[in-house]
């Protein structure tokens, strides 16, 4: 059992119920010691055989598997023989029926542990009947037993399904938080190597292909002159410069976008890579589209997952890319002509398919942009996604 804030209390319910066991068991023992009878012998070989098997097959069905399934139902039909031959020898084992009870409703499950539990009862009443006569707290006695254990059974039941419940939301949370923070880093060193770009850009390629024309054209003016040498020396190192400092801005652009921008990354990618996997893509977004770099490559990478999810799950001929500019800000819409699919019954599964993963990415990311995501899809009619986001100021 996964350790959960509520194994404390299931592994307090397991230790009281193997207690309880034993203190009845033991009660059985102390009766037929203490009020002696012809049975006496039979009676205390029969309950230390019960204990004994109860202990050793409560280690056995801890197995998982099928295995572990089998051994616990064998070892469950097993004790409840020698219950019932010990029922048959004392009246005080009709009491082990109550410990029974959680056996059965642990092992059968709800409604054939249900089923173990009447008959139970109704063999311990029989016995009390013909033992010690029909009375009505022998009759009421282990309904009432039946009915709490009932209660408290599908109580434990419920509470281990609410701690499986609340493990795996747990578990997704922590994987999600790990996501955002990697994709957090990702964005801020794809836009800070953008920036840096950006400023050697306008600042030191700048400046060295300004440097390079002026002593261009002081060569041109004076070819014969003193100081032509140098000056083509200078000119010559200030054109070495200028080439490290456009190597240096397309090593920190992003490798997808590099010089194309999103336009030109996106049609790439649809020449070859999804082209290969036999869908069409139609890009109509602008080769030089005036967006900052870290929203080029945000908008990339939902491209980029939606058409994963339209390959693998659409079963869709071609898909369009678009992206639209206006006065009230930008509108970046990819759809399909695939399968579609209910958003009701994708909302209400979760996030466990691959497809949902990726519509839950996507979504984060224009959330860090601080934009909108809008889902339309229904079955036979494709999937559009649509990422509005506010005016974007150019780099």
């Amino acid at each position: 059992m996964a350790h959960t804030a509520l194994t404390p209390v299931f592994v307090g319910l397991r230790t009281g119920l193997h207690v309880l066991f034993v203190v009845l068991a033991g009660l059985v023992i102390v009766r037929a010691v203490v009020v002696p009878s012809s049975a006496s012998i039979a009676i205390v070989a029969v309950a230390v055989v019960l204990i004994a098997t109860y202990f050793l097959g409560a280690s056995l069905a801890r197995g998982s598997g099928s295995r572990g399934r089998a051994a616990g139902l064998l070892w469950l039909a097993v004790l409840t023989v020698e219950w019932a031959a010990l029922l048959w020898l004392s009246t005080e084992a009709a009491y082990l029926v109550f410990p029974l009870f959680f056996l059965y409703l642990h092992l059968l499950g709800g409604r054939w542990g249900a089923v173990a539990i009447l008959l139970s009862t109704a063999a311990a009443i029989v016995a009390l009947g013909l033992h010690g006569g029909w009375t009505v707290g022998g009759v009421v006695g282990p309904l009432v037993g039946a009915g709490v254990a009932l209660l408290i059974g599908l109580g434990y039941q419920a509470l281990a399904r609410e701690a499986a419940e609340r493990e795996a939301l747990m578990r997704e949370l922590l994987d999600t938080r790990d996501q955002l923070a990697v994709t957090e880093h990702e964005s801020g060193v794809l836009a800070e190597r953008a920036r840096l770009a950006r400023e050697i850009h306008d600042t030191l390629a700048q400046g060295l292909s300004s440097i390079q024309l002026l002593l261009h054209a002081a060569e041109r003016a004076d070819p014969d002159g003193p100081g032509v040498e140098h000056i083509r020396l200078a000119r010559e190192t200030a054109a070495t410069g200028l080439a490290d400092a456009r190597r240096f801005i397309r090593e920190l652009a992003p490798p997808d976008l590099d010089d194309q921008g999103l336009g030109g990354a996106l049609r790439r990618l649809a020449r070859t890579q999804w082209a290969a996997q036999g869908l069409q893509v139609e890009v109509r977004v602008a080769d030089a589209v005036p967006l900052p770099m870290h929203v080029q490559t945000a908008l990339l990478r939902i491209a980029q997952g939606a058409i994963a999810n339209v390959v693998q799950h659409a079963n869709a001929a071609s898909a369009v890319i678009e992206l639209v500019a206006g006065a009230d800000g930008l509108r970046f819409t990819v759809s399909d002509d695939g399968d579609g699919f209910d958003l009701r019954t994708h909302s209400e599964e979760g996030g466990a398919t691959s497809d949902s993963f990726g519509l839950q990415a996507a979504r984060e990311r224009v959330q860090q942009l601080g934009g909108t995501l809008v889902v339309y899809s229904a079955p036979g009619r494709g999937t559009t996604l649509t990422v509005l986001l506010a005016t974007v100021e150019a780099p």
